[in-house]
């Protein structure tokens, strides 16, 4: 690998000092634009059908999309009756803009004004590319006459604009930005504005593209910056950003962007875009959200948004996507999961104003996760506080400290030796088989009770080693009286009676659960767990659960 033959391609800005490096966060949400429609459609391998489209469209504007690129209607029939579709069904709301992409040539924005007959809001977006690779490559023209071909498609688009009596907005992009010198850029985006004079009634955007994402994002905000102090009719002009994700950093250039001037983003749901795609809004807006400024667009259905998405696009969300994806809540890890646990303990706990649990930078709840399948994740690597929490959250089960460990232990065995994750009904059934009832090698076959002064008499038929035997001992309670006739008459030896119990449903038909720990000659506790209608059954059955553990 040669790195010799790369060089830097983008230019610096020449600002007096960043004015954006010690803003936090963003105060206000940007006007977002989806380009899934054109920019995400043009990059799938097999591009959304009429009906694909028409269902994509209905999402954006449900997730709260103001503006929507659907496309560019010279281009194909396809996007020509996309468009028209639109119109004619009546589909796009009054607060909602469509946008439409066009190059500077006569016949191609006639036919683009022509497919926007009926429309009430539009922007019309022209555009060409600036950059020196482009010009000296692909164009072979001369900075003037770069600027030729961008004044005159302006002034085409003022002179059809007037001639067929419409008064859509303008957006002019000087495609590949950031490979355009700051001080060319400037130029010709202020030639382009000195055509169309915008006023306070119509703006115009100037959109910045990171085409192919060549630099770190502090070198971008710092050209929006420059644009942003020179650009002529500035309180009249709406600064659009528009990056790729080539190096990866989309995301960071947008919200550097944004800090250092931008009006409004230029994006795609999940990033979808060429190469490596375009920035994410969800993770952008979701940014906002997590910094309590509300981004006005609606992810609380993720689930449903990824589901639609990935059918109609045929793309996937990735399992890591932020905010999005299926395993971003996911802690597998026994440390994670203990903190978590102990956070949403908290919450329960203590009046909270603000979100604040370890590990979860949001509450999954609001993007439409959950936390007892999204959350705790059970495999080899889990830990007592997570396998605990889920049994407790999952099926009611409020295990013993101590207990939790020994079943974690358990739970994780059986992940281990099976390479899996544990979905919530296997960690159940691996309790239930390993804790619950267990009633062998001593079997419990019957019991009752009688007082006996101060004490408490238990008389039990128990099968042993093949024999069916009547024993009995005094204690004082009932659990304490079986225990004592277990140890005095069957020579097991143990220590220690560790007991609690709750009930396992609400109600008058609730069960109950008990939970009992013993402790060996050796030093090794075990524990048991009882379920039956009556507490002293299920506390007898815990017990016994307890002393098969360790027989």
């Amino acid at each position: 690998m040669n790195a010799n033959k790369y060089t830097r391609q983008f230019f610096t800005a020449p600002v007096d000092g960043p004015k954006w490096i010690n803003k936090s966060y963003i105060k206000n949400p940007p006007v977002w634009c989806s380009v899934d429609l054109r920019d995400g459609n043009q990059s799938l391998i097999i591009p959304m059908s009429l009906e694909e489209k028409l269902e994509f469209f209905k999402l954006l504007v449900k997730i709260g999309f103001k503006e929507i690129e659907v496309g560019f209607p010279a281009a194909s029939e396809t996007e020509y009756t996309f468009l028209r579709t639109l119109i004619e069904q009546d589909m796009i709301p009054d607060d909602v803009t469509v946008q439409v992409l066009t190059q500077a040539r006569e016949h191609i924005i006639k036919k683009t004004f022509a497919a926007l007959d009926g429309v009430k809001n539009a922007i019309v977006h022209l555009y060409n590319s600036t950059s020196v690779a482009q010009r000296e490559q692909v164009f072979k023209k001369s900075k003037e006459e770069i600027i030729d071909i961008a004044v005159k498609g302006a002034e085409l688009f003022d002179r059809i604009s007037k001639e067929m009596g419409v008064n859509y907005r303008y957006e002019y992009s000087p495609e590949s930005f950031t490979g355009t010198e700051p001080e060319f850029a400037l130029e010709i985006c202020n030639a382009v504005l000195d055509v169309w004079k915008p006023t306070p009634e119509k703006k115009v955007i100037i959109n910045l593209p990171v085409t192919v994402e060549v630099s770190m994002p502090h070198v971008y905000a710092n050209q929006v910056q420059y644009m942003n102090d020179n650009l002529k009719y500035r309180e009249n002009v709406i600064i659009s950003l528009h990056p790729h994700n080539d190096r990866g950093c989309a995301v960071a250039d947008t919200e550097m962007g944004l800090l250092a001037g931008g009006d409004r983003v230029e994006g795609t749901l999940f990033g979808n875009g060429e190469r490596t795609g375009n920035t994410d809004i969800v993770t952008v807006a979701m940014n906002m959200f997590a910094q309590g400024v509300d981004p006005k667009l609606d992810f609380s259905d993720m689930p449903a948004i990824c589901e639609l998405y990935e059918r109609v696009t045929r793309m996937q969300v990735g399992d890591r996507s932020p905010y999005s994806g299926k395993l971003v809540f996911a802690a597998f890890s026994g440390s994670h999961q203990d903190a978590i646990a102990k956070g949403m303990k908290w919450r329960e706990e203590h009046t909270c104003r603000y979100w604040t649990v370890p590990y979860l930078p949001i509450d999954p709840k609001d993007v439409g996760r959950e936390y007892e399948t999204d959350v705790i994740r059970i495999n080899s690597q889990s830990g007592k506080g997570g396998i605990g929490y889920l049994l407790e959250h999952n099926f009611g089960y409020v295990l013993p400290k101590a207990m939790r460990e020994a079943v974690g232990y358990t739970v994780k065995s059986y992940s281990d030796h099976s390479h899996k994750e544990l979905i919530p009904d296997e960690v159940l059934d691996i309790f239930h088989k390993e804790y619950v009832n267990i009633n062998a090698p001593l079997s419990l076959n019957d019991y009752h009770f009688v007082r006996s002064g101060e004490s408490i008499k238990a008389l039990i038929t128990v099968e042993y080693n093949g024999e069916v035997r009547d024993i009995s001992a005094e204690g004082n309670g009932r659990l304490d009286a079986v225990s004592n006739a277990i140890k005095k008459n069957l020579g097991i030896s143990y220590s220690g009676l560790n007991y609690t119990e709750h009930a396992l449903e609400s109600g008058s038909s609730s069960k109950a659960v008990s939970y009992v720990g013993i402790t060996g000659d050796d030093g090794k506790m075990s524990w048991g767990a009882g379920i039956h209608d009556d507490i002293i059954a299920s506390s007898i059955y815990a017990l016994f659960a307890a002393i098969n553990k360790r027989l």
